[in-house]
Order: structure tokens, then sequence, then C-alpha cells
């Protein structure tokens, strides 16, 4: 039986020398897909709903982490695991994180070619508050270095989230009082990022949750307790690295929920996406074993 996909494009990734490209390797693949285009932000939330609800048995999201989580948005609106389609993905992104850790190519050939073989894994989702993502979710500073990202298109790729990061560091680094209640623990007092992974890597280089994966039905947390600009400078090549989690002002958990109470209002982001620019009340938790996806 011929497979049914949809590929929804993300059209402010995809320039039309690209969008040429990704036509020419998705026939290559000689896949049977129907290609549509989103027209404004949220929009591939709505096309991916519609998609599974149209009997589509693959979705595939064009464009970069951000795309891919408006997707499983959409797909995780059904409530019926056997008719919810699965995912694929085809990295056009500035990071590409879920990509990078599930191994996929970014070459746009070997991405469709991908697709076609159709070897899949199951993998956990989390969810803060109502929104559903797949690989990283945070408040604090981090939300911050998202917004600071995107003013920055003169640069392209991961450069672009660790200058961004350098940048807020120096410009606006805040403390938020916070407290925190996990299975078996809790924190109060300031805190300077929290950041919540289903994978190990976010904004291309950074590994703030490294002992993460994608399908061990756990989220990692790791929360920077209030730190000073230098500190937080110091520590920056660490977290390139993952060696951060063993500084005294940190704590790394391992867990199946979180609940923030944030007295300071926090924006959050999740899979690189601003979702609330003031949040009190944050509650994050883990769905195991949720989503199939193409590797």
């Amino acid at each position: 039986m011929t497979l049914k996909i949809k590929v929804i494009v993300n059209a402010l990734k995809v320039n039309p020398t690209k969008a040429q490209k990704l036509e020419q390797a998705l026939k290559q693949a000689h896949l049977n897909y129907d290609l549509v285009w989103t027209r404004a932000p949220k929009h591939a939330t709505e096309l991916a709903q519609q998609a599974t609800l149209d009997g589509y048995d693959i979705v595939v999201a064009a464009g970069g982490d951000g795309t891919i989580n408006e997707v499983v948005n959409g797909l995780l609106r059904s409530d019926n695991a056997e008719a919810r389609a699965t995912l694929g993905i085809i990295p056009l992104g500035t990071a590409n994180d879920l990509a990078t850790v599930l191994k996929l190519p970014t070459d746009l050939a070997a991405a469709c070619q991908r697709l076609a073989a159709g070897a899949t894994q199951i993998i956990d989702v989390g969810q803060v508050n109502d929104h559903y993502f797949v690989n990283n979710s945070a408040v604090g500073l981090e939300p911050m270095v998202t917004l600071k990202q995107a003013e920055m298109r003169w640069l392209q790729g991961p450069l672009r989230y660790l200058v961004a990061a350098i940048q807020t560091v120096i410009q606006t680094h805040k403390a938020w009082q916070m407290r925190l209640d996990w299975p078996n623990g809790s924190y109060e007092g300031d805190v300077t990022l929290i950041s919540v992974g289903n994978s190990s890597l976010t904004g291309g280089v950074f590994k703030l949750t490294p002992l993460a994966k994608v399908d061990d039905g756990l989220i990692d947390f790791v929360c920077g307790m209030g730190m000073y600009r230098l500190t937080l400078l110091t520590l920056l090549p660490r977290v390139l690295t993952g060696s951060h989690i063993t500084y005294s002002a940190v704590i790394y958990k391992q867990t199946s929920g979180l609940k923030i109470k944030a007295i300071t209002p926090t924006p959050i982001q999740a899979d690189g996406e601003i979702i609330s620019e003031a949040a009190t009340e944050i509650c994050y938790k883990i769905l195991p074993h949720r989503l199939k996806v193409i590797i």
C-alpha cells in the first residue's frame, strides 16, 4: 500500500530556488505526496491537524524546529493514537536540533530518501501548560536569547544562537524569583534560567540537558540559580560540552514533571518559539512514547 504524505513547508524558510530543489528531491524519492505552504505563524498546526483528519499517513515538517513544533501540536490534537499520522522531517531551519539528535541528514535528497525508506522511532513528547514540545523548552534567560537571535538575521546557523547568548548575558541579564517543585524535591529563590529538555541539544550548539534522551520517559531540567554576568560567561563554554551540570550553583534533575511558580513573570519558549511573554504558573510534564517519527 502506498502511503499518503502531506508535506508542510514553512514559507519563511524556503526561497524559490530551494523550493524547486525540494520538489525535485521529493519526486526523485518517488513519494506519493501533497505539498502545502504555510501562510502565517501557527498555520502549520492547523494544516497538520487537518492532514490527520484527512487520513494522511505521514505529515512532514519542512522547516526548522519551530515548524516541527507547530506540526507536532497539530498532530497531537488527535486523541486517537492509532489514527495519528507519523511525523516526517525535512530539516530547513537555523539550528535543526531535533533532526541532529535523530541523526537526520540536512541534504534534501538524503532527507527525502529517509522518508521513502520509512524507518521509524517512537519518541516522548514534553508538555508545558497546554503546549507540546519535542526538543526543548525554557523560562528565564533562554527565551530572551530566543528573542535576541530572531533579531540577528545577518547571522546564519547555530553561530547566531551563540552570539545571541553572549549579547543577552551582557545586555539584559537579570534574575527571577521562582519556586520549583518536582517529585522528591523543591527549590525557592533566585533563578537565572531553567531549561527543560526532551533531548540533549538546543540552539544548535548548547547541551543544556546533556543526559536527556527522546525516548526514556523522562524530562531533564537544569536550573541555574541566581548568577552574575561573569559567572554566566565563564560557564558558557561548559554549556557547549554539558559539563556545566556539575557546577555548584546548578540543579540538574531527570524527572516526570516540574511545576514553577514565577513571582517575577517570565517568557516561555518551546522548540525555539515564544509561547508566552509573561507567565507566572508553569507546569511541565512528559508524555512517554507519544509520537512516531521517521528516522
